[in-house]
């Protein structure tokens, strides 16, 4: 750097005062920034500061391989930036007055330190490095106070330096842009800020204004924190550790002014009662307004940085929220994720149980289709058997040894004059039922259809049953004409119990006394025909329509052409025997046997339940078990039964209904045993029913 001094051109001197801190590193970077180009050289002062022994002997602080090692960054740096480097080392009691000894002495126009980083307070209660060298340092040097790579304070030099290698007078002050025209571009720019860095505080110190009021400088130093004094721009440490004394900056503010308002007044008299300060009184006008130029600079400096600093945080506080919640999506479209892919591990494990499910349902599909063919043949072995029975059956009748009358075709064209129609007392599918007298005696006469089906096998059916068996409540056979197929039965005055629980041909109403007692007998004869020996007897078609009632209300089970004898199994509780078809009424035939073909006892238990509820209701079979058993549950019971019947016992009637949906239960194994279960149940309401009658039975 070349300037001009009393009309020759000479190189300006550049040093550096260095030390171990930050402070001189940056230093050092902003000087080879701003005052220096490549080649140029550069002076790096370090004083050894000598400690006081107890003898009054000094000693350095510091050895040689020390010094060494201090210089070897400033060195290296300067090596890399192409800057020339001459180092210096110092020995003194004191680091301030031995960078200025060694400034006056080499004439060094421009000299650049690291800020101390001390606060104001601090700075007016004890002089520092800095401020000493800037105070002491000759005016024809330039002194430069760095503080985080920018400038911290500056005091231009106000005189020309004094020839080299002679006594150099104090030369006249001159304006500090004298001659700038000779200076380099670099240096002329450094010098106008500095010029105009001055002028603005010339103008804005309150020290030059006798007329300043305290809300002036108030308004000078609001809203700063003093620490800042000493460093350009504060750390977000130290910044979130005061967020809270910023946060209440606009009502602390007065009162920090004040606070410094104070301090100063308290330093003033201080410096006056204590002397500690003794030097700021000897100082001149031009040396306190100095003073308070680099000060109002040092606060301008701090409140930019302040205001950098809150812009930085505001910013880190935005990105913060940001990133919190871009966090918070990614978490949330994480735990979505987790939660499709859980749902789509619950659908694969579906698909497989599914998977499993259907693969057991075609191995059970195989088993049922084996155990199918298996029962198909059992059913062909059973029917060959049926076959032959039946065979045998027809042919052992005309030889049979059975004792009944045999009666011509012609008796019986007489008893029912020849078969008139004002005889007919009733028809079916299996033929029609005609009134007569035969020996003096009132018969029913019942003429089998010989297009009827399997009308012939259930005419020789029945004369084998009747024949063979005798109970009060079965209808009696008196004789039969196997030639034309004519069945000779007692007359059954009252006709059936059909007719009389839905009033046809003007029935009288059937008592519940009466009811209970034919539910009884029908009981008791069903439970005969179970109990055959060698072979049980199953009726196969227990319904109203085959139940007669004579002159004196007796029920008596009618119409065994369907009845089967059916052999004995292993099975000691009931005895099962393969049909290859169903016989029966729809509503009356067991579901049971109805869908496999298996026959048994409890097929005729299942008719008789639904028997027991039309005796109650007088309604129809179809769906009567859910009637009954909807009306039990929501406590309309009384409302179900027979309203021609006035005087029901309730409780009774109840425990009659539970019998009968008991035993018209669906799977067989469900209903009760016929003779252990119901006929104790039937017998004690036939009992009370024989107590309470109160009717006369009528008469022929």
């Amino acid at each position: 750097m070349v300037k001009m001094v009393d009309g020759e051109r000479r190189d300006e001197s550049v040093a550096i005062a260095i030390d171990r801190d930050k402070g001189s590193q940056a230093a050092l970077k902003w000087a080879v920034d701003n005052l220096l180009t490549p080649g140029e050289t550069l002076t790096l002062i370090h004083v050894k500061v000598k400690q006081t022994l107890a003898n009054n002997g000094t000693q350095p602080n510091k050895s040689g391989d020390d010094v060494k090692e201090l210089f070897l960054p400033f060195r290296c740096f300067c090596t890399r930036k192409d800057i020339n480097c001459e180092e210096v080392v110092l020995e003194n009691v004191d680091a301030a007055e031995g960078i200025i000894e060694y400034v006056q002495e080499n004439a060094i126009d421009i000299l650049v330190l690291g800020a101390s980083k001390i606060t104001l307070l601090k700075r007016l209660k004890a002089v520092d490095v800095t401020n000493a060298v800037i105070k002491g340092a000759p005016n024809f040097c330039t002194v430069y106070a760095i503080s985080k790579g920018k400038i911290s304070s500056v005091r231009s030099a106000t005189s020309s330096p004094p020839p080299l290698c002679t006594i150099r007078p104090q030369l006249p002050a001159r304006s500090s842009n004298a001659n700038n025209n000779n200076f380099s571009p670099r240096a002329q720019r450094r010098l106008q800020s500095v010029q105009s860095i001055q002028d603005e505080i010339e103008i804005k110190s309150p020290y030059l204004r006798k007329e300043y009021d305290q809300g002036t400088y108030q308004a000078l130093v609001s809203d700063s924190d003093l620490s800042f004094v000493s460093s350009d721009r504060p750390s977000m440490d130290w910044f979130e550790d005061n967020r809270s004394n910023y946060a209440t900056s606009s009502s602390s503010s007065e009162k920090q002014s004040i606070d410094l308002c104070s301090s100063y007044s308290a330093f003033s008299t201080s410096s006056q009662e204590s002397g500690r300060l003794s030097s700021l009184s000897m100082y001149s006008q031009d040396d306190v307004e100095s003073e308070m130029r680099r000060l109002k600079l040092e606060l301008k400096y701090t409140m930019d940085m302040y205001n950098s600093a809150c812009k930085e945080a505001i910013a880190a506080k935005k990105t913060t929220i940001e990133l919190h919640k871009w966090k918070e999506e990614r978490k949330h479209k994480l735990e979505e994720a987790i939660l499709a892919k859980e749902a789509a591990m619950a659908i694969a494990e579906n698909e497989k149980a599914k998977s499993r499910a259907a693969m057991e349902a075609l191995e059970a599909a195989h088993r049922m289709a084996e155990t199918e063919a298996q029962k198909r043949k059992q059913i062909e072995t059973a029917a060959l058997r049926e076959v032959e029975h039946e065979n045998k059956a027809m042919h052992a009748l005309p030889h049979s040894n059975r004792m009944y009358r045999k009666y011509t075709i012609e008796e019986i064209e007489q008893g029912t004059t020849k078969f008139s129609d004002s005889h007919k007392i009733g028809e079916g599918s299996y033929g029609t039922v005609y009134k007569g007298t035969l020996d003096y005696t009132p018969v029913a006469i019942k003429v089998v259809r010989p297009d009827a089906t399997q009308g012939r096998s259930q005419f020789q059916q029945e004369v084998e049953v009747l024949t063979c068996i005798r109970h009060p409540n079965m209808v009696l056979l008196l004789g039969a004409c196997a030639e034309y197929g004519c069945l000779v039965y007692e007359y059954m005055s009252n006709g059936s119990l059909d007719d009389c629980l839905l009033r046809r041909g003007n029935s009288p109403v059937l008592s519940w006394q009466l009811r209970f007692r034919i539910a009884a007998e029908i009981a008791t004869s069903l439970n005969f025909l179970h109990q055959l020996k060698p072979e049980p007897l199953v009726h196969r078609d227990l319904k109203p329509a085959n139940i007669l009632l004579d002159q004196h209300m007796v029920s008596k089970i009618s119409d065994v052409g369907l009845a089967r004898l059916v052999p004995p199994t292993i099975d000691d509780i009931a005895t099962h025997y393969r049909m290859t078809s169903t016989a029966g009424t729809l509503c009356y035939i067991d579901p049971e046997y109805q869908q496999t073909g298996m026959l048994g006892t409890k097929s005729d238990i299942y008719s008789f339940g639904i028997v027991l509820l039309q005796i109650l209701t007088a309604k129809t079979p179809m769906g009567l078990t859910n009637q009954v058993e909807k009306a039990i549950e929501e406590g309309n019971f009384a409302k179900i039964l027979d309203p021609l019947v006035t005087d029901w016992p309730i409780e009774e009637a109840l425990i009659l209904a539970k019998i009968g949906l008991q035993c018209a239960e669906l799977r067989r194994k469900d209903r009760p045993d016929l003779g252990t279960v119901v006929l104790p149940g039937l017998k004690r309401l036939m009992n009370l029913a024989e107590e309470n009658m109160s009717i006369t039975r009528p008469s022929s």
